[in-house]
């Protein structure tokens, strides 16, 4: 692994002033921002990231330039456009990305926050439409924006086999970086929708996504969808979404249009009114919440940045 990626390098780094108010985007979510600063102090998680980054990075992007196809000027051009088209949203270089063969509907972004790529899966480029497209790989783009990498890497590596050889050894790491991620995704969906600029477009990626089929979402009805979501508020089996890595996706579908009714949004799409931000955060809060009010669990403060 080549010197200017080395993680103990990154951590200090992050440690002088690390997530000041100019290293979050004005729409992150302010409990995913609180939570990033606190892992700075939490030793099991900064050991954690470090060991599986290092082992893990230089070979998924190993097996991607030999399995994978890579995205350019001159090969998946569409693609490609719509990448530069949201890094110049959001600010950002314009992220490599690589196309798999894949059935699942999915995307994700791996690697460092000096060097980053995204991965679309076939089967989602297949299901969505253009501004489909524009809000996932806004959302993928938006880790990259938001210094989610390190440790959306490393709970990858952790979730995908790698933490079996290690164990219960590292479980506190587990579930601060579970916790963080589902908050960390309700940043992403914002920089998605910031991107394409369009809910239905949002609402109708989740609602595939959920499906996996492009002819059987014809036949599906958002708001039927959503109420699913209060049937299972009462039992116990809404507790598993502790150990998910996403919130359950009628939530963000909820906490999406809480944001396209901010301020900030409406503003970006040529729009007058919304509510501020920090309303946005306290609604998606209660949206997002598995028992009581969601807050950050790893210690910090909130508020968004900028």
């Amino acid at each position: 692994m080549s010197e200017e990626f080395r993680f103990d390098r990154y951590v200090e780094s992050r440690k002088s002033g690390a997530f000041g108010r100019d290293d979050a985007a004005r729409y992150a979510y302010s409990a995913d921002v609180a939570m990033l600063r606190s892992f700075q102090r939490i030793r099991p998680v900064e050991l954690a990231a470090a060991a599986v980054v290092r082992t893990g990075k230089e070979m998924v992007r190993g097996q991607l330039l030999g399995q994978a196809v890579k995205v350019g000027p001159r090969q998946f051009v569409r693609l490609q456009k719509i990448a530069e088209r949201c890094a110049q949203t959001l600010s950002v270089p314009t992220p490599q990305m690589y196309v798999v063969n894949s059935p699942v509907v999915n995307a994700f972004t791996f690697g460092t926050d000096e060097e980053s790529f995204i991965v679309l899966h076939s089967a989602l480029v297949d299901a969505l439409d253009d501004k489909e497209l524009e809000f996932v790989i806004g959302h993928e783009t938006g880790h990259i924006q938001n210094k989610h990498v390190v440790y959306g890497t490393a709970l990858t590596i952790l979730t995908q086999g790698f933490g079996m050889v290690l164990g219960p050894l590292i479980e506190p790491a587990l579930i601060a970086l579970r916790s963080w991620y589902r908050r960390a995704e309700i940043t992403c969906d914002r920089a998605g929708l910031l991107c394409s600029g369009d809910l239905d477009a949002g609402v109708s990626s989740f609602m595939k996504l959920a499906i996996g089929s492009r002819r059987l979402y014809e036949e599906m009805d958002v708001e039927s969808y959503l109420a699913q979501l209060e049937e299972g508020q009462t039992s116990i089996g809404r507790f598993s979404e502790f150990f998910a890595t996403h919130p359950f996706l009628p939530k963000r579908i909820q906490a999406l249009r809480t944001f396209a009714d901010s301020q900030l949004y409406r503003q970006h799409v040529g729009q007058d009114g919304g509510i501020s931000i920090e309303e946005v955060d306290e609604r998606t809060s209660r949206i997002i919440a598995i028992v009581g009010k969601d807050e950050p669990q790893a210690g910090g403060t909130g508020g968004s940045a900028q």
